[in-house]
C-alpha cells in the first residue's frame, strides 16, 4: 500500500509541474512546492486559512512570491514560483470565451511586503485579471499573527457601473467573503447581460489607437477626422490610446504597447480596433496574432464607408474592387487547418493549399471587375463625346469631404441629392442642367450649364480607392471650371485646401480654372473676415442661409463665356428671379429648375 502511494505521488508530480523560477531550489523544497498540488479548497470558499498560512510560509521560506491558479472546483492546477515582487503566469492558451464567459481559475498569490497599510492588489495582478478573465485573484499577507486577505474580481455594469472591477481591501480572517460558486454563477449571468444589451444597440464599440511621431497637434486632429470617418461608419467609440513614438516598420507596436491594447479592448467591451495609419501586411499580421479582435485601419475604414454608402451599381463594383486589391495582400493563414493541402493525385504532388486557391479566386475576380469598369468607361466617353458635340459648359464642385458641395449644388439646381453632416455623404456623382441668369447667347435664350457634384476628397486617400474610382473622377477633367469649396468654420481649412490640390494635380486637373468658395460662414464668430481665413480671391458664401450665393453666380458669369456674342447684364436681380422677355424663355427656365 505505502509503495502504491509513492507511485502515484511521483505520477501526479511529473503530471503537474512547478512553474516559474526555480533555479537554485534544493530538491525537497521542490518537494514542498509538488505537495501543494495535494490541497483542496471547498467550492464555497474563495481561500481557505490552512492553504493561505501554508503557502505564505513556504514563500517566506523560499523568499520568494508564490502563486496558486485554482478551479472552480477547489483544485489547484498550477503552482508558479516568481520572484519577491512580481510573479509571471503560464501560458493558458487563447480561449474564444463565449458571452460573459470566465477562465474558471482564480490566481491565490503571496504579498511579502511587511507594510500592512500597503494592501493594493499589484498593476501586474490587475492586468491578469482582465486579460486572462480569471475568475479571481487573492492577496495573502501575514504579519505577526494576522492573516489578512483582499481579491479583486470583474464587475458588470449592474454591480458598479463604468468601474471594470471590484476590489475588497485587505481584512482579517476569519472573511466574511460571498458564497464564491454562487458569486461566479451570478457574475458570469451579468456580464452576458451586459453584452446582449451592448448588441442589441446594433452598434460596433471601437477602439481608437494613434502611433506617430508627429507633433500633438497633428496627432490631435488626425484623430478627431478619424473619429468622424468612425461615426459616419455608424461605429460607436469605447476610447482612444495614443502612442508618441515612430512606428515599427515590421511591427507597429511594442508588445508591451500592444498587451495594453488589448487589455484595454478587454476593459472596455470593444469589438473593433481602428489604426490611424495604414497598417502594412505585416504590421496587420503582427497585431491580428496577438488579439482575436477585428482589426482595421484607417483606409480600411474609409472603404467600408464607401462600401456602405455606394448605391448605383457602377459605384458597388468600384469599391469593391478597390476592396479586394486592398485585402490580396493582407489574405493569411489565421488557422492551421488551412494548410491542409488539396487536389494532389497519385505521385504529382500536392495541389493547391486553401491560401492559395483563395488568392487565386481574388485575384480573377479583381481581373473580372477591371474588365468590367473598362467597359463602363467606354461608355462614359461615348456620353462625354455627345456632351462636348453640344457644347454645353461642365462646372465641376470639388472639395474635401463634409464642407457643404452637395448643400450647394442642392441650392443653386433646386436638387434634392442626399447632404448630410457627415463624411462621404455623396458616393455617387449627380449632375443637373443650371441656368445662369444674367448670361445670354446670341439667340437671346439663357446660357445653361451642367451642374456636376463630386465625391469628396480626403487626404492620404488610399490608392486603391482611387484607382478604383479613376473612371469616375476622370469627369472631373472634362470640366471647364472646378468650384473647390471649403468650410470656413475648419481650423484645419489651408491643410485640407492642399490635400484637394495635391489630389487634383496628381489626376492632372490642375490646370482647370478654378474658383475658390469659402463656405458655411455663418458659422463663423460674429465680426470675422472670411477673406483673412484664405489668401487670394475666394467668394464667401453660406449655402444654407443663401448668404453670397449671388456674387458666386456673377463669378460664374464672368468665367465662363461660351460664345462670342455673350450679352452680360450688369443686373443684381436674385438669381432664382430670372425674368426672360419671352414666355416660352420663362416656361423652360422654370422646367429646368423642377
Amino acid at each position: 500500500m505505502q509503495l502504491r502511494r509513492q507511485t502515484d505521488y511521483l505520477a501526479f508530480t511529473v503530471a503537474q509541474q512547478v512553474f516559474g523560477n526555480t533555479s537554485g531550489l534544493t530538491s525537497s523544497e521542490i518537494r514542498l512546492c509538488n505537495k501543494l498540488f495535494t490541497r483542496r479548497i471547498e467550492k464555497e470558499e474563495i481561500v481557505s486559512l490552512d492553504i493561505a498560512r501554508e503557502v505564505f510560509s513556504l514563500a517566506e521560506k523560499l523568499s520568494r512570491r508564490i502563486g496558486l491558479l485554482i478551479s472552480r472546483e477547489g483544485r489547484i492546477e498550477h503552482v508558479i514560483l516568481g520572484k519577491k515582487d512580481i510573479l509571471y503566469l503560464p501560458d493558458l492558451g487563447r480561449f474564444r470565451f463565449g458571452k460573459g464567459r470566465l477562465r474558471r481559475l482564480r490566481l491565490i498569490y503571496t504579498d511579502l511586503t511587511r507594510d500592512p497599510s500597503k494592501a493594493q492588489i499589484p498593476q501586474d495582478i490587475y492586468t491578469d485579471l482582465e486579460k486572462l478573465r480569471l475568475d479571481m485573484v487573492v492577496g495573502i499577507k501575514i504579519v505577526g499573527n494576522r492573516t489578512m486577505v483582499s481579491y479583486s474580481h470583474l464587475a458588470s455594469k449592474e454591480r458598479c457601473g463604468s468601474a471594470s472591477t471590484i476590489t475588497e481591501e485587505l481584512k482579517d480572517f476569519p472573511v466574511k467573503a460571498p458564497d464564491f460558486a454562487d458569486l461566479m454563477e451570478n457574475l458570469e449571468s451579468e456580464l452576458e447581460l451586459d453584452l446582449s444589451r451592448e448588441s442589441h444597440t446594433g452598434k460596433i464599440k471601437a477602439l481608437l489607437v494613434s502611433v506617430s511621431d508627429r507633433s500633438e497637434s497633428e496627432v490631435r486632429n488626425s484623430l478627431e477626422e478619424l473619429r468622424e470617418l468612425a461615426r459616419t461608419a455608424g461605429v460607436t467609440i469605447a476610447g482612444e490610446i495614443v502612442q508618441r513614438k515612430k512606428p515599427d516598420p515590421r511591427t507597429l507596436l511594442g508588445s508591451g504597447k500592444l498587451e495594453e491594447v488589448v487589455l484595454t479592448c478587454l476593459r472596455l467591451g470593444a469589438d473593433l480596433i481602428i489604426f490611424d495609419t495604414e497598417l502594412h501586411p505585416s504590421q496587420w499580421r503582427s497585431v491580428t496574432k496577438a488579439t482575436d479582435l477585428k482589426v482595421i485601419d484607417r483606409s480600411m475604414l474609409i472603404l467600408d464607408i464607401f462600401a456602405q454608402r455606394a448605391s448605383s451599381a457602377d459605384g458597388r463594383l468600384q469599391v469593391e474592387l478597390a476592396q479586394l486589391k486592398y485585402n490580396l495582400p493582407r489574405l493569411t493563414e489565421m488557422d492551421s487547418g488551412l494548410s491542409r493541402l488539396s487536389g494532389g493525385i497519385g505521385g504529382r504532388g500536392p495541389g493547391e493549399t486553401k491560401l492559395e486557391m483563395s488568392r487565386r479566386v481574388v485575384r480573377d475576380r479583381i481581373a473580372m471587375y477591371e474588365k468590367k469598369i473598362e467597359s463602363l468607361k467606354g461608355q462614359r466617353d461615348l456620353k462625354k463625346q455627345k456632351r462636348r458635340e453640344s457644347t454645353i459648359p461642365l462646372i465641376a464642385i470639388v472639395g474635401y469631404t463634409n464642407v457643404g458641395k452637395s448643400t450647394l449644388f442642392n441650392h443653386l439646381t433646386r436638387s434634392d441629392v442626399i447632404a448630410e453632416n457627415k463624411l462621404f455623404a455623396t458616393l455617387d456623382p449627380a449632375k443637373r442642367r443650371f441656368v445662369l441668369p444674367n448670361l445670354y447667347l446670341e439667340n437671346g435664350r439663357p446660357q445653361e450649364v451642367i451642374l456636376s457634384d463630386t465625391v469628396g476628397f480626403i487626404r492620404d486617400l488610399p490608392a486603391e480607392l482611387l484607382n478604383a474610382f479613376r473612371a469616375t473622377l476622370e469627369e472631373i477633367g472634362d470640366a471647364d471650371l472646378l468650384i473647390h469649396v471649403l468650410d470656413a468654420s475648419d481650423p484645419l481649412l489651408e491643410e485640407r485646401k492642399l490635400a484637394v490640390e495635391k489630389i487634383l494635380t496628381t489626376m492632372n486637373f490642375s490646370s482647370i480654372p478654378t474658383l475658390v468658395v469659402l463656405n458655411k460662414i455663418d458659422a463663423l464668430a460674429e465680426g470675422s473676415d472670411p477673406q483673412l481665413l484664405c489668401p487670394g480671391v475666394v467668394y464667401p458664401i453660406s449655402a444654407k442661409h443663401n448668404q453670397g450665393v449671388n456674387a458666386l453666380v456673377s463669378a460664374l458669369v464672368q468665367m465662363l463665356q461660351v460664345t462670342k456674342s455673350t450679352d452680360v447684364q450688369n443686373d443684381t436681380r436674385d438669381i432664382f428671379s430670372a425674368d426672360p422677355t419671352d414666355a416660352e424663355d420663362e416656361q423652360e427656365l422654370t422646367d429646368l429648375f423642377e
